[in-house]
């Protein structure tokens, strides 16, 4: 069993997410920054330099583990050798939050570097809840599930992506990772209101908040395109997202989330005293 309590023990702050050459600037002065992400996978391996880093640094920040992996939208059952190694990762680390995506990336025995989008469907429901029920199990702690940056719409879906999130947080107990800029991308791309999406967003199973850039583009009928890729900084739209979602559901953990064209660290941490800010509008301090 697991514990169905608090989804995570992350500060109602910033934090980024943790590049290796950021290293001694997070030991030293790590400024606004108080609490740290790293992706799941690229800690599996056994000793070496990055284990001892995020050795160190669990000793001085909280640390939220989020995993690219696992396909839990996939056909499949969820790989047991991966699960094995997540969980081995999350005993020794014990962090204060593991979080995925609510994606696919596997088909028969392959899998795509990618996060794929699915059918909001009763059956595609039932498989996602089935696949968190034996994460959740396999893990011995809550997880929370993201909601996906997308690009179209798929003809087949019944329900709306909140509805289909709020179900599953429902059926499953888990909690729920809100990604304000796939909303904004999404939005965007699919040409609806990103407001009225976070109005009817479950906020209150909300443990961690991702703000993040993406690359503007257009697509062959010259209509904007979006593209999440984490390699900009957050957007003023995302900010004002960010701001009335904390207004409305009040502050959580929230992540500059910059995983290529990684800046010099004074620039994340700029990012995160903005979110500092923000989060301290609403009672939190900075």
């Amino acid at each position: 069993m697991f514990d169905t309590a608090a989804p995570q023990r992350l500060p109602f702050a910033a934090g980024i997410g943790l590049k290796a050459q950021h290293f001694a600037p997070l030991m030293e002065a790590p400024g606004p920054v108080e609490w740290l992400e790293v992706h799941a996978e690229n800690y599996m391996g056994a000793g070496g330099r990055p284990l001892a880093q995020l050795r160190a640094l669990s000793e001085r920040f909280p640390i939220s583990v989020h995993g690219v992996g696992l396909s839990i939208g996939g056909e499949r059952p969820l790989d047991r050798d991966h699960l094995a190694r997540l969980r081995h990762l999350c005993d020794w680390l014990n962090p204060a939050s593991f979080s995925e995506h609510l994606a696919w990336s596997t088909h028969d025995t392959g899998f795509l570097n990618d996060l794929l989008p699915l059918p909001y469907t009763a059956e595609t429901l039932a498989r996602v809840c089935a696949h968190i029920d034996r994460l959740q199990e396999a893990l011995g702690r809550r997880m929370l599930l993201e909601n996906p940056s997308t690009y179209l719409a798929f003809a087949e879906s019944e329900m709306a992506e909140v509805d289909f999130l709020s179900e599953i947080a429902r059926r499953t107990g888990c909690g729920l990772l809100f990604d304000v800029n796939n909303v904004f991308v999404s939005a965007t791309n699919q040409g609806w209101d990103a407001r009225a999406y976070i109005d009817a967003f479950p906020l209150e199973a909300v443990g961690e908040i991702h703000l993040g850039g993406h690359d503007a583009e257009t697509d062959e009928h010259g209509h904007p395109l979006l593209i999440d890729s984490h390699g900009r900084p957050v957007v003023d739209p995302v900010w004002a997202l960010f701001a009335h979602a904390i207004a409305r559901g009040g502050p959580r953990p929230t992540l500059i989330e910059w995983d290529t064209d990684v800046p010099p660290f004074p620039e994340l941490q700029a990012e995160a005293a903005r979110a500092a800010a923000i989060l301290a509008q609403a009672g939190v301090p900075a």
